[in-house]
């Protein structure tokens, strides 16, 4: 990807030009969210403007064309994905809405008590606060596997915790949101199903990077959410094998996901929509549409390449600046830099910056129990996108500088 590509890229997000305090935007936390292109904007402007309408239940022409283009995003993302079929793709909030429903409506009725759900200690609460729920209501136990000091799954430990057969579910991030570690899905797939457990990836993170081909990975359920993917909020993908979310009873329940109903007795409509509740995000749903296209005509192949030399770039530069500790050393990473430095909280950090126009993110990132594995309270971190230069990272070093300068 070079610098006239990368150009046009930018040219598609307006935010991009905006000035903070006067300076230029540096935006640098695509993991928390990404910014949106013009054409996300204009396919849910449009919609508002020209066709919009409730959709799957109405027989005029609105709803119709509304439910045409809100269904073409099924088919989008399941050819994001490579899914077997556009039925095993269930639209949700959100990665964690997508993992409750896992939680609720596979946990607390396909496992049994004395089964457990494996997880591990660099998952987002979003990852963890469902299983602990479930352990808490239904007497399933809930397992950590470790990680190494350099911030990869710590594989022996990993196996150990599945030898006894009683794990039921591997529940486990593709891509930690705060140390970019790349776990090796493959190969915790193929370790997890060898035990009897299934797999669940949190792919919140790491279909933002590289390509996701769930048939290929062979896990079970990947949850993934479209506000990270350059789409709006409040609209994310789970996928289930469809074998599996025909055997699992809804999540909510309501209008949409029904095919009859008595006052004695309801009967599901079949997947995807016996877990789609009521009206859905339909302008969203447009909006992800829109994103899918935008990252397929990008390639997933030139986004992975522009953001591993990134990465590469600034874990060189950054790691320079005295005083300061990067977090995370994995030798498979994405584009997701934690750091901290010394004498200077992470908060007030993240405060100079933005003064300074860049934006990055500070705090525990939702992931505590990390934290305190790393015997930290938070770090600050910088997190890259399709549309991040190399300027941008020297006006992040530049900018740490100051931040030591002023602190020191």
């Amino acid at each position: 990807m070079n610098t006239p590509d990368l150009a046009a890229i930018r040219a598609q997000f307006p935010i991009l030009s905006e000035k903070i305090y006067g300076k230029d935007l540096v935006y640098l936390d695509n993991g928390a969210s990404a910014q949106k292109p013009r054409a996300v904007i204009d396919a849910m402007v449009h919609a508002m403007e020209h066709q919009y309408a409730n959709i799957h239940r109405g027989l005029h022409w609105m709803s119709e064309r509304t439910t045409d283009v809100y269904e073409q995003t099924r088919d989008l993302a399941a050819g994001l994905m490579n899914a077997a079929s556009r039925e095993e793709i269930i639209f949700v909030r959100n990665s964690t809405e997508a993992i409750n429903l896992v939680a609720h409506s596979f946990g607390r009725h396909l496992l049994k008590p004395g089964q457990a759900v494996l997880i591990s200690e660099m998952e987002h609460h979003s990852n963890i606060v469902p299983w602990q729920m479930l352990r808490d209501a239904c007497g399933i136990e809930l397992r950590v596997a470790p990680i190494t000091d350099d911030g990869e799954l710590d594989f022996p430990a990993f196996e150990a915790l599945l030898a006894d057969g009683k794990v039921g579910l591997v529940a486990i991030t593709h891509m930690s949101n705060v140390l970019g570690t790349y776990l090796p899905a493959e190969r915790v797939i193929q370790t997890a199903h060898a035990a009897g457990a299934l797999v669940l990836l949190d792919g919140s993170q790491a279909i933002v990077h590289r390509a996701v081909d769930v048939q290929t990975l062979g896990c079970d359920f990947y949850a993934w959410t479209g506000h990270k993917l350059y789409g709006p909020t409040g609209i994310g993908v789970l996928w289930g094998r469809k074998a599996l979310l025909e055997a699992m009873p809804p999540f909510l329940g309501g209008g949409d996901m029904i095919s009859s109903v008595t006052f004695a007795h309801s009967e599901w409509a079949r997947v995807p929509h016996k877990f789609e509740a009521g009206t859905p995000a339909i302008l969203e749903g447009i909006g992800l549409g829109a994103a899918i296209k935008f990252v397929q005509n990008l390639g997933y192949d030139a986004i992975a390449a522009h953001e591993a030399a990134l990465t590469e770039y600034g874990l060189a530069h950054i790691g320079e600046i005295p005083g300061l500790t990067i977090w995370g050393h994995a030798k498979d990473r994405g584009g997701v830099i934690s750091f901290t430095m010394d004498g200077a909280h992470p908060h007030d950090i993240a405060t100079l910056l933005d003064r300074q126009g860049i934006a990055v993110r500070a705090g525990h990132h939702c992931a505590e129990p990390l934290m305190r594995r790393l015997g930290l309270n938070a770090t600050a971190r910088a997190s890259f996108a399709a549309y991040t230069t190399y300027g941008e990272i020297d006006a992040l070093v530049a900018g740490l500088r100051r931040v030591r300068e002023f602190l020191a």
